[in-house]
């Protein structure tokens, strides 16, 4: 019974020591309820860098408590396929099936640099969505950190 009331609060602790990521219908829906600085982070399946920091950043608890707290944390990958709703509009993969590397508007719109989506590749928009800063790169814990409280 012990170890049965143990398990069940190891789950709970580490659910809780997760970043909340939300989809973009999720942050628009947010946005309109309460303003708040966004983060998104734009990656791709094969980038090895955004596996990296999935496993070595976005785990880390002062990461976590940053981006819960202070931020609505979104998280895309931006080869997908999906339609995506947002702001009354919505955004598609118009390359999907005709290219490799096909990249999501919405990818487009936020996280290209000199024409090139290149992951991965985090964005921070104020309150208002308006893009503050752009990270084109991969980024340990102490430089997120440093533009999480920037």
């Amino acid at each position: 019974m012990a170890l049965l009331l143990f398990s069940g609060y190891h789950v709970n602790a580490q659910k809780e020591a997760e970043v909340d990521w939300l989809s973009f219908e999720q942050l628009d829906d947010s946005l309109n309820r309460h303003p708040k600085k966004v983060f998104i982070d734009f990656y791709t399946s094969w980038c090895t860098y955004c596996r990296r920091m999935d496993k070595l950043v976005f785990t880390k608890p002062e990461i976590i408590k940053l981006l819960n707290q202070d931020y609505y944390a979104v998280r895309m990958n931006a080869e997908s396929t999906d339609t995506i709703q947002f702001e009354g509009q919505s955004f598609l993969n118009l390359q999907a099936g005709k290219k490799r590397g096909a990249i999501h508007q919405l990818a487009e719109l936020l996280a290209q640099r000199d024409g090139k989506f290149t992951p991965p590749t985090m964005v921070i928009l104020d309150p208002e969505f308006k893009v503050q800063q752009r990270y084109f790169e991969y980024l340990d814990s102490g430089k997120l950190l440093r533009a999480l409280q920037d």
